[in-house]
């Protein structure tokens, strides 16, 4: 994949020391993986499985499940068993569901300072993920902190969520359990982003980012990449769930455009494309959707450059793997690796382009296997 890095491009990471959710590692210098959470009834098995797996497909490192009840934790055993990826076991109110998560293979504990109860419970919950290799995050949120914070400070705010956060540190670490993450969400951008960066300098523990409640596919991406994003730039964030109301494959997409769009993670084809104007040798727009749906099957990270016209076209090329440029006369030109190759057809120019990316596909997978073996 062609990688131009500039200085300026940079970004420093902040240092954090590393846990393990199941096989994955999480901080460090480990990628920022990539989480979702299944919206299915838990009790419905085939139906969970099922949308772990396409989850996983999708790119999903870790997938979180909600455990509401007795009959939750039994399925969650059966439905462990079937993934492909480290299940996260979501625990509200009832710290026997924790217990019983553990003891189902859940790989990690999400439990919620607000609602676990008090601190005999917690400690039971560690316990139990102690006794069966889980890992814990600790899941502050605005809409549900403890009562003695809120009249302390009198509303949600930043100051409440990190205390909220650190008091519990303090139990696993009193515990002598170090195998935790935190997060801190919030609803509103400004508030999360607040409470994460002061988060941030007062412990060294893997954080998990997301903007919770963020709303629909459109509201909810558009929140969570300003949240998201601008926190990720500053270097904060270990772990990413973007909170959609929509289906969790969307959440996955959003959370790795999120992180290509930084330059932290890779994977599948980066399209670049232009919105279209009067300029334009095809249909631009209708290509690109094509594209996208065609190209989903691509894993391996590489770059293509659809662009309408000229003016901004042969620029853009140069910078990606696979480009097309739109021309004249029902004609445009076909970039390889940044430079001029040969034009093509518009209307052979779709199949074209599958075809030479999933051929730079397998050039860049033969390479990296060919490193790995050296």
């Amino acid at each position: 994949m062609l990688n131009h890095i500039r200085p300026w491009r940079n970004i420093d990471r902040r240092e954090s020391r590393q846990i393990m959710v199941g096989d994955v590692p999480v901080g460090g210098d480990a990628p920022i993986s990539v989480q979702t959470m299944t919206n299915t009834v838990t009790t419905d098995i085939p139906g969970t499985i099922a949308q772990v797996l396409a989850c996983a497909e999708a790119g999903a490192d870790i997938v979180r499940i909600s455990v509401p009840d007795q009959d939750s934790s039994k399925a969650l055993k059966e439905i462990v068993a079937e993934s492909p990826v480290p299940i996260v076991a979501d625990i509200h109110f009832h710290y026997k569901r924790g217990i019983e998560a553990a003891e189902a293979g859940a790989a990690c504990l999400r439990i919620n300072p607000g609602n676990i109860g008090d601190e005999v419970r917690v400690k039971e919950v560690i316990k139990a993920a102690r006794d069966h290799g889980c890992s814990i995050r600790i899941g502050v949120n605005a809409g549900s902190l403890e009562k003695h914070l809120l009249e302390k400070y009198g509303e949600p705010c930043p100051d409440a969520m990190v205390e909220s956060g650190l008091d519990h540190i303090k139990i696993l670490q009193d515990n002598d359990f170090h195998e935790f993450k935190i997060s801190c969400k919030a609803s509103d951008v400004f508030l999360a982003a607040a409470a994460y960066q002061q988060l941030a300098e007062q412990t060294d523990a893997p954080i998990h980012l997301g903007i919770t409640e963020a709303g629909g596919l459109t509201s909810g991406t558009i929140k969570s990449a300003i949240g998201l994003g601008n926190l990720l730039w500053m270097g904060i964030g270990d772990t990413i769930r973007v909170s959609l109301s929509a289906d969790p494959v969307e959440e996955v997409k959003v959370g790795y455009e999120i992180l290509k769009s930084l330059g932290l993670r890779h994977r599948g084809v980066n399209i670049i494309s232009c919105p279209s104007c009067a300029r334009q040798g095809f249909d631009v727009i209708r290509t690109v959707e094509i594209l996208e749906e065609r190209l989903e099957h691509i894993k391996t990270p590489m770059s293509l450059s659809i662009i309408g016209c000229v003016v901004n076209g042969p620029g853009e090329a140069l910078m990606t793997d696979v480009g097309f440029t739109g021309g004249g006369a029902g004609s445009g030109m076909v970039y390889l690796a940044g430079k001029q190759s040969h034009k093509m057809d518009n209307d052979r120019m779709i199949e074209h382009i599958v075809e030479q990316v999933e051929k730079k596909a397998a050039e860049i997978d033969a390479a990296e296997a060919l490193d790995a073996a050296e």
